[in-house]
Protein backbone atom coordinates (compact mmCIF):
# COMPACT_ATOMS: atom_id res chain seq x y z
CA UNK A 1 0.00 0.00 0.00
CA UNK A 2 2.55 2.49 1.00
CA UNK A 3 4.39 1.67 -2.45
CA UNK A 4 1.77 2.17 -4.55
CA UNK A 5 1.14 5.75 -2.37
CA UNK A 6 4.43 6.94 -4.00
CA UNK A 7 4.38 5.58 -7.16
CA UNK A 8 0.97 7.47 -7.29
CA UNK A 9 2.28 10.51 -6.16
CA UNK A 10 5.05 10.25 -8.96
CA UNK A 11 2.01 9.32 -11.45
CA UNK A 12 0.70 12.42 -10.72
CA UNK A 13 3.87 14.59 -10.81
CA UNK A 14 4.55 13.12 -14.31
CA UNK A 15 0.89 14.30 -14.82
CA UNK A 16 1.40 17.64 -14.13
CA UNK A 17 4.68 18.03 -15.61
CA UNK A 18 3.34 16.91 -19.06
CA UNK A 19 0.51 19.45 -18.85
CA UNK A 20 3.30 22.44 -17.76
CA UNK A 21 5.52 21.36 -21.09
CA UNK A 22 1.96 21.35 -23.12
CA UNK A 23 0.60 24.51 -22.26
CA UNK A 24 4.35 26.03 -22.47
CA UNK A 25 4.66 24.92 -25.72
CA UNK A 26 1.26 26.32 -26.61
CA UNK A 27 2.37 29.32 -25.02
CA UNK A 28 5.47 29.79 -26.94
CA UNK A 29 4.54 28.30 -29.87
CA UNK A 30 0.99 30.88 -30.67
CA UNK A 31 3.15 33.53 -29.44
CA UNK A 32 6.45 32.98 -31.85
CA UNK A 33 8.49 33.38 -28.87
CA UNK A 34 12.29 32.52 -29.86
CA UNK A 35 11.86 30.18 -26.65
CA UNK A 36 10.15 26.64 -26.50
CA UNK A 37 8.81 26.25 -23.10
CA UNK A 38 8.19 22.93 -23.83
CA UNK A 39 10.45 21.31 -21.22
CA UNK A 40 9.30 22.96 -17.89
CA UNK A 41 7.73 19.91 -16.53
CA UNK A 42 10.54 17.88 -17.84
CA UNK A 43 13.40 19.42 -16.11
CA UNK A 44 10.58 20.30 -12.80
CA UNK A 45 10.31 16.27 -12.49
CA UNK A 46 13.90 15.78 -13.29
CA UNK A 47 14.98 18.15 -10.08
CA UNK A 48 12.12 15.96 -8.04
CA UNK A 49 12.09 12.23 -9.48
CA UNK A 50 14.85 11.57 -11.46
CA UNK A 51 15.43 10.91 -14.80
CA UNK A 52 13.21 8.21 -15.75
CA UNK A 53 10.11 9.84 -14.97
CA UNK A 54 11.46 12.99 -16.36
CA UNK A 55 12.03 11.38 -19.58
CA UNK A 56 8.56 9.95 -19.64
CA UNK A 57 7.45 13.16 -18.75
CA UNK A 58 9.39 15.27 -21.50
CA UNK A 59 8.31 12.30 -24.02
CA UNK A 60 4.37 12.22 -23.26
CA UNK A 61 4.49 16.23 -23.50
CA UNK A 62 5.93 16.07 -26.81
CA UNK A 63 3.53 13.50 -28.19
CA UNK A 64 0.43 15.34 -26.68
CA UNK A 65 2.16 18.91 -28.17
CA UNK A 66 2.67 17.05 -31.48
CA UNK A 67 -0.72 15.89 -31.41
CA UNK A 68 -2.90 18.50 -30.05
CA UNK A 69 -1.80 21.25 -31.96
CA UNK A 70 1.99 21.49 -32.96
CA UNK A 71 2.95 18.65 -35.33
CA UNK A 72 6.93 19.50 -34.93
CA UNK A 73 6.53 18.46 -31.60
CA UNK A 74 6.86 15.03 -32.41
CA UNK A 75 10.24 15.01 -34.30
CA UNK A 76 12.03 16.60 -30.78
CA UNK A 77 10.52 13.99 -28.73
CA UNK A 78 14.02 12.28 -28.76
CA UNK A 79 15.13 15.74 -27.38
CA UNK A 80 12.85 15.29 -24.62
CA UNK A 81 14.68 12.22 -23.67
CA UNK A 82 18.00 13.47 -23.67
CA UNK A 83 16.69 16.66 -21.26
CA UNK A 84 14.82 14.01 -18.76
CA UNK A 85 18.37 12.11 -18.82
CA UNK A 86 20.74 14.63 -18.64
CA UNK A 87 19.22 16.98 -16.38
CA UNK A 88 17.56 14.59 -13.70
CA UNK A 89 21.81 13.02 -13.50
CA UNK A 90 23.04 16.55 -13.19
CA UNK A 91 20.63 17.54 -10.67
CA UNK A 92 21.40 14.90 -8.44
CA UNK A 93 25.03 15.90 -8.33
CA UNK A 94 26.44 19.78 -7.58
CA UNK A 95 26.14 21.23 -10.74
CA UNK A 96 22.60 22.31 -10.44
CA UNK A 97 22.90 23.73 -7.06
CA UNK A 98 24.19 27.74 -6.09
CA UNK A 99 26.01 29.46 -8.82
CA UNK A 100 26.68 26.36 -10.69
CA UNK A 101 23.27 26.02 -11.88
CA UNK A 102 24.57 28.31 -14.75
CA UNK A 103 26.80 25.85 -15.76
CA UNK A 104 25.20 22.53 -15.12
CA UNK A 105 22.11 23.88 -17.45
CA UNK A 106 24.80 24.55 -20.14
CA UNK A 107 26.28 21.09 -19.40
CA UNK A 108 22.60 19.25 -20.56
CA UNK A 109 21.55 22.35 -22.69
CA UNK A 110 24.41 21.79 -25.21
CA UNK A 111 23.74 18.06 -26.20
CA UNK A 112 20.36 19.22 -26.36
CA UNK A 113 21.12 21.70 -29.16
CA UNK A 114 22.79 19.27 -31.31
CA UNK A 115 20.14 16.86 -31.30
CA UNK A 116 17.55 19.92 -31.51
CA UNK A 117 20.21 21.54 -34.86
CA UNK A 118 20.57 18.37 -36.57
CA UNK A 119 16.37 17.52 -36.67
CA UNK A 120 15.70 21.35 -37.70
CA UNK A 121 18.53 21.55 -40.04
CA UNK A 122 17.74 18.05 -41.63
CA UNK A 123 13.93 17.44 -41.54
CA UNK A 124 12.92 20.67 -41.53
CA UNK A 125 15.23 22.63 -43.79
CA UNK A 126 15.75 25.43 -40.70
CA UNK A 127 12.08 26.00 -40.60
CA UNK A 128 9.47 25.00 -37.98
CA UNK A 129 6.69 26.33 -35.88
CA UNK A 130 9.21 27.87 -33.45
CA UNK A 131 10.08 31.28 -33.26
CA UNK A 132 13.86 30.76 -33.18
CA UNK A 133 13.20 30.02 -37.09
CA UNK A 134 12.72 33.89 -37.82
CA UNK A 135 16.78 33.91 -36.42
CA UNK A 136 18.13 30.91 -38.69
CA UNK A 137 16.25 32.41 -41.85
CA UNK A 138 17.94 35.72 -41.05
CA UNK A 139 21.38 33.84 -40.49
CA UNK A 140 20.86 31.86 -44.01
CA UNK A 141 19.73 34.99 -45.43
CA UNK A 142 23.22 36.71 -44.53
CA UNK A 143 25.19 34.15 -45.84
CA UNK A 144 25.75 31.19 -43.19
CA UNK A 145 25.55 27.63 -43.71
CA UNK A 146 21.94 26.36 -42.69
CA UNK A 147 23.24 23.50 -40.18
CA UNK A 148 25.90 26.46 -38.61
CA UNK A 149 23.18 28.50 -37.92
CA UNK A 150 20.36 26.01 -36.38
CA UNK A 151 22.87 25.18 -34.13
CA UNK A 152 24.50 28.20 -33.30
CA UNK A 153 20.37 29.49 -32.74
CA UNK A 154 20.06 26.57 -31.03
CA UNK A 155 22.61 26.50 -28.34
CA UNK A 156 21.44 30.15 -27.55
CA UNK A 157 17.84 29.61 -27.18
CA UNK A 158 18.05 26.08 -25.96
CA UNK A 159 20.39 27.75 -22.74
CA UNK A 160 18.14 30.65 -22.41
CA UNK A 161 14.74 28.48 -22.47
CA UNK A 162 16.62 25.16 -20.40
CA UNK A 163 17.95 28.20 -17.83
CA UNK A 164 14.42 29.94 -17.85
CA UNK A 165 13.36 26.29 -16.61
CA UNK A 166 15.46 25.24 -14.49
CA UNK A 167 14.86 28.61 -12.41
CA UNK A 168 11.15 28.04 -12.47
CA UNK A 169 12.15 24.05 -11.33
CA UNK A 170 13.87 25.35 -9.06
CA UNK A 171 11.12 27.87 -7.63
CA UNK A 172 8.75 25.15 -7.19
CA UNK A 173 11.10 22.48 -5.02
CA UNK A 174 11.79 25.82 -2.90
CA UNK A 175 8.44 26.44 -2.51
CA UNK A 176 7.73 22.49 -1.39
CA UNK A 177 8.06 21.52 2.23
CA UNK A 178 10.83 18.34 3.18
CA UNK A 179 7.95 16.50 4.12
CA UNK A 180 6.56 16.39 0.53
CA UNK A 181 9.88 16.02 -0.81
CA UNK A 182 10.41 12.99 1.20
CA UNK A 183 6.99 11.34 -0.07
CA UNK A 184 7.72 12.42 -3.63
CA UNK A 185 11.09 9.83 -3.09
CA UNK A 186 9.09 7.51 -0.92
CA UNK A 187 11.42 7.92 2.22
CA UNK A 188 7.85 9.00 4.22
CA UNK A 189 4.38 7.66 3.81
CA UNK A 190 1.22 8.72 5.30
Amino acid sequence: MRHNQSLLLKECMTAMGIAVNIAGAFIAANLHLPVYMDSIGTIMNASLLGPGWAMITGVLGSLASGVLFDVYSLYYAPVQLITGCLAGLLFRGPWMKGRRIVVGTFLFSLPLSLASAAITAFVFGGITSSGSSFLVQIMTKLGMNLTLSCFLVQVITDYADKLMAVFIAAAVAAAMTGEMKRKLRGEIHG
